[in-house]
């Protein structure tokens, strides 16, 4: 299911997530171990667990993301949404922020049409995230698990994002190889800068494995942009290959976990 690969993504690139967490001479990310005592559950898994929970119990977005946030206040939530926890800024901001892309796996696993994952993904997203770029990238990133799961091959999804994130008006299309973007591509959390990125790294991967190993090969948001294609990456392949519920208990207290296994 996606919300695991999400999920392994996410986890997978905590512990990389910022420069100063990676070894000198940069990562062996062709050999390296991919879970070690190092990683960690983040606000990624926080936010996507409470979408499902939303949906499982038909309680709104924007209550179970504030009961999931107070829950978990340290797992590392941008600035914008851990003053919208607080209340100090009004219930939406105008944040164009990755977090929006990488919660809303669920969403394009779970419902049956387009046209619900969308709107879901649009719902879910604006009660913290209304700028136009957040709710592109969170419903192009639902959209693209959906269209996984309905049995679109790379070339249709290729062509999905190109359309939504067009060479001409946006510098890190994904039209672009990611040898290019090794070249000039830096940590970024903007939906815009990380989601065409995060799906190229699907794009050129051959199983869910290699998709988080080419993921680790250059400077990024390593556990959102894991996030927003490693439920891609799962429901395409349709495996993670891994230990699944092994890994979830070695990282995930058990409250997670059971509404993740559900």
């Amino acid at each position: 299911m996606s919300v695991m690969g999400s999920i392994l993504g996410e986890i997978a690139g905590s512990q990389y997530e910022f420069e100063e967490c990676r070894p000198q001479n940069g990562i062996d990310w062709k050999n390296c171990e991919l879970f070690t005592e190092n990683c960690f559950f983040t606000d990624d898994t926080v936010q996507t667990v409470a979408l499902k929970y939303a949906i499982k119990n038909n309680i709104p977005y924007d209550q179970a993301l504030m009961d999931f946030g107070k829950r978990y206040l340290y797992v590392g939530y941008g600035l914008n949404f851990r003053k919208w926890l607080s209340g100090d800024e009004d219930r939406q901001t105008n944040s164009l922020g990755n977090g929006a892309a990488m919660r809303v796996s669920y969403i394009g696993e779970h419902f049956e049409t387009l046209e619900d994952v969308c709107r879901e993904a649009e719902k879910a997203t604006i009660c913290t995230h209304n700028h136009p770029e957040a709710i592109k990238g969170a419903v192009s990133t639902a959209t693209a698990v959906w269209m996984a799961k309905h049995g679109a091959n790379k070339t249709d999804l290729f062509e999905f994002f190109l359309k939504q994130y067009p060479e001409e008006d946006y510098l890190y299309s994904i039209s672009r190889p990611l040898n290019e973007y090794k070249e000039s591509y830096h940590y970024d959390v903007t939906c815009q800068n990380s989601v065409p990125v995060a799906m190229r790294c699907f794009l050129e991967s051959e199983d869910f494995e290699s998709f988080l190993r080419l993921l680790l090969s250059f400077d990024c948001d390593m556990d959102t942009l894991g996030a927003i294609g490693g439920g891609v990456a799962e429901e395409y392949y349709g495996t993670t290959g891994m230990n699944n519920e092994e890994l979830l208990k070695r990282y995930v207290d058990e409250y997670l976990h059971n509404i993740i296994i559900q």
